[in-house]
């Protein structure tokens, strides 16, 4: 037998997970031979300290519950923005690889295909999605929620691409109450038109997430890609919900940012840094009137967090109904920051928020995403760490003996999902698919950190949305803005020290710019990343 997985085979007896390797899966990790059921739960625009096991005060008790018996990650990342974020977790490549390096196209139209190839507006054929390659493996595949990785042709569709059930929209976005089409909802490969007055997506995802499950008439493993749209705009959320939170905000966003970041330090999430300035006008300079606006406001986004937790309640509880709960991995994280479209203040009269009527960017604002980043700089769209830091909640009572309740602070990003799922699964992640040639991942399995809080991770890390630019090694980060004339402009930081992007050292060192900054053109060029305004690019 290979020694590499002779010694994960003993590396998992070792770590107490009680499962027994079997063969290899592809990334070196040995399968169990009793392979876990493997849960993604993605949420759409949550920032990094909204729920209550990462400092905030939303109620989460489900979600917390998951981190008090699994494992907490203090440094994962996204890719900054809705659909390249889904392109990457999905196929354990970075997104210009699956031909979604800015977004996804719109219903209808081909706005984001810029005839480029990392620039396409939909997966491309040099990419396996997980539920592709673990159905190779036996495993039975679903998905709920937001698919957002192309629709303008069936074949683009999470059928066509592995999934052996799905329920939800195939869009980037939908009224939560009433999704009509295009932004409607699709069952498996059938667009269906919703009329119960009632109706509430994040509801359905679920019920819908638990049916497929209940369903299955064989004992086999399954995969399921749970992906909410909550708390995505618009803000919609259940009345009772909202009437949880309203008042609880007149605080201010100053005061709520300073009590969430005191929580983080206390829980040992986050060292005590400087947190980053506010990116809004001081809370006491509103109108009594504007301030009950935006008490109401964030009480909607927060109902919408609220809702979303309690809907993965009730999947555990099914899970747990079923003795399926020991042996399943849950990760739960977010797709983004939060999101500051909209303006400061939030987007789209007051009347209009949740309001069933109406659909569009009917969101918080700028100055409640700041606060949501807490304590980081930026939000969705940029590459500092309020762009790209989420939560990573991994849950697996039969593998977790060890780093139950704890908090790891190793890094990863969303290329090692793929290699996690496949090393568990037992898959061999393929070289060609259906004739085509599939990129190489560099994902790195993430089963060590969850089992010991220990791994071995990248040496380099690479993020890029819309021309922000980014490269992590070690402690250390260089992010270029582009709005930066110079290209050659880099910030760097020491994240150890500074988390909060707030002590640029890039004159100090020079030379470290020189080397990381080299590193992520030569990443950019390798990936097919537009690095800049005019460049040439493959066609």
């Amino acid at each position: 037998m290979d020694n590499k997985v002779l010694s994960r085979r003993n590396f998992l007896k070792a770590a107490g997970a009680g499962v027994i390797a079997a063969s290899a899966g592809s990334y070196g990790m040995a399968a169990p031979a009793n392979r876990p059921n493997i849960v993604v739960v993605l949420v759409d625009d949550m920032g990094y300290s909204d729920i209550g096991c990462y400092g905030g005060e939303i109620d989460t008790p489900n979600l917390d519950k998951l981190a008090q018996n699994g494992v907490r990650f203090s440094q994962f990342y996204n890719t900054a923005r809705c659909c390249p974020t889904r392109a990457s977790l999905m196929t354990g490549l970075h997104p210009h690889q699956t031909g979604i390096g800015h977004m996804t196209n719109p219903p209808g139209t081909r706005k984001h295909d810029k005839g480029a190839v990392g620039y396409r507006g939909f997966l491309n054929k040099n990419n396996v999605t997980i539920a592709e390659v673990l159905k190779t493996a036996g495993y039975h595949t679903y998905m709920a929620g937001k698919w957002h990785l192309g629709m303008s042709e069936r074949h683009l569709w999470p059928l066509q691409r592995g999934f052996d059930r799905f329920y939800g929209i195939l869009s980037g976005a939908s009224n939560f109450f009433r999704p009509e089409h295009p932004r409607g909802i699709t069952r498996d490969n059938e667009q269906i038109e919703i009329n119960d007055p009632n109706y509430y997506t994040t509801d359905a995802f679920t019920d819908n997430a638990i049916k497929f499950i209940k369903e299955q008439k064989d004992q086999e493993p399954f995969f399921l890609y749970l992906a909410y749209t909550a708390p995505h705009w618009p803000l919609h959320a259940k009345k009772e919900d909202v009437e949880k939170f309203r008042g609880k905000y007149m605080k201010g966003w100053d005061k709520l940012r300073e009590e969430r970041n005191k929580r983080q330090i206390e829980m040992g999430l986050l060292k005590d840094w400087e947190m980053a300035p506010r990116d809004a006008r001081p809370w006491d300079s509103l109108s009594e009137k504007k301030k009950d606006e935006m008490d109401y406001r964030m009480a909607v986004y927060a109902a919408q967090v609220h809702s979303m937790d309690y809907n993965v309640g009730k999947l555990v509880d099914s899970l747990k109904k079923q003795g399926k709960l020991d042996n399943t991995l849950i990760l739960f994280m977010s797709d983004n920051g939060g999101c500051a479209e909209g303006g400061e203040l939030g987007g789209a009269p007051l009347d209009r928020v949740n309001n069933p009527k109406y659909y569009g960017c009917i969101s918080y604002g700028r100055a409640w995403a700041n606060a949501s980043n807490t304590p980081f700089r930026r939000y969705k769209h940029y590459v500092h760490e309020g762009g790209i830091a989420t939560p990573l909640i991994a849950h697996w009572p039969k593998a977790t003996a060890k780093t139950k309740g704890t908090i790891t602070h190793e890094t990863g990003y969303l290329i090692d999902i793929m290699a996690t799922c496949t090393d568990l699964a037992g898959a061999k992640y393929p070289e060609k698919f259906k004739g085509n040639d599939v990129h190489k991942s560099d994902g790195i399995s993430l089963v060590p950190a969850i089992i010991t809080g220990k791994r071995e991770g990248h040496k380099y890390m690479f993020f890029e949305h819309e021309y922000h630019a980014a490269v992590r090694k070690g402690k250390w980060k260089a992010v270029r803005h582009k709005l930066w004339e110079d290209e050659n402009k880099w910030e760097l930081y020491d994240l150890e020290a500074d988390r909060t992007e707030l002590n640029d050292l890039a004159e100090k060192k020079p030379e470290l710019v020189k080397e990381l900054s080299q590193k992520w053109y030569e990443w950019a060029e390798r990936v097919n990343c537009i690095p800049k305004p005019g460049r040439k690019v493959k066609r």
